[in-house]
């Protein structure tokens, strides 16, 4: 095992799970309750990573301004608290990995910008998350991602170093909070990414197309 980078975190959609078509009926459903067009798949999944502030500014567009953004987005949570894994499903690749990592006590958590109480709900739904050391939602703490303290949280959860440690995300502020803390940055190209000439500017230290390839920086 390499011995500088000795533990793993994780971003959540768009990295470990693909819940792009549940967030997506969540909007949906939203628009079609306020007599809104709904937004087709191919337009929804880029912009799934950004939650629900994303996805109603996305569908509502300048009608937004129109509406109470409070109340639009806990319908959408409501609904999609109720709907949370109907289409959603691991990365090809993503068990494999974990269960590797497991099999070679390497600790690894979660760090999300998806609320607590929906992140929480939905980890049952994947047997393989039983594992996870740290589970960090995007208000488990004061901060949340681009600010790097939620991943020093969860390091300090998982008793390590976070210069020895690997942060996997699909999003710019994935990469800042890791660049930010100190991490071994990786890009999740898998994820919701349409533009994969735009994460050279990231800043990233690496760039992976599938989840096999962390294994090449720890193993």
């Amino acid at each position: 095992m390499n011995n500088k980078y000795n533990a793993v975190l994780f971003d959540l959609d768009g990295t470990l799970l693909d819940t792009a078509n549940d967030l997506g009926e969540a909007l949906n459903y939203v628009l079609t309750k306020h007599n809104q067009p709904i937004i087709a798949r191919e337009k929804y999944r880029p912009v799934a990573s950004d939650g629900a502030k994303g996805l109603l500014e996305l569908g509502f567009g300048e009608q937004l301004k129109n509406f109470s953004y409070e109340q639009l987005r806990q319908e959408f949570l409501d609904y999609y608290q109720e709907n949370i894994a109907v289409h959603t499903c691991l990365y090809p690749g993503v068990e494999p990995l974990l269960t590797r990592l497991n099999e070679q006590n390497i600790p690894w958590g979660i760090v999300t910008n998806k609320p607590e109480n929906l992140t929480y709900q939905l980890m049952p739904h994947f047997q393989i998350f039983e594992h996870s050391q740290a589970i960090v939602g995007g208000d488990t703490i004061k901060q949340r991602k681009p600010h790097p303290a939620p991943l020093i949280h969860a390091c300090q959860l998982m008793n390590i170093d976070a210069k020895q440690c690997l942060y996997i995300g699909d999003a710019p502020r994935d990469i800042e909070a890791g660049n930010s803390a100190n991490m071994y940055s990786i890009v999740a190209l898998w994820g919701y990414i349409l533009d994969q000439q735009s994460c050279l500017s990231w800043q990233a230290n690496a760039l992976a197309k599938t989840p096999e390839d962390i294994c090449t920086f720890i193993f």
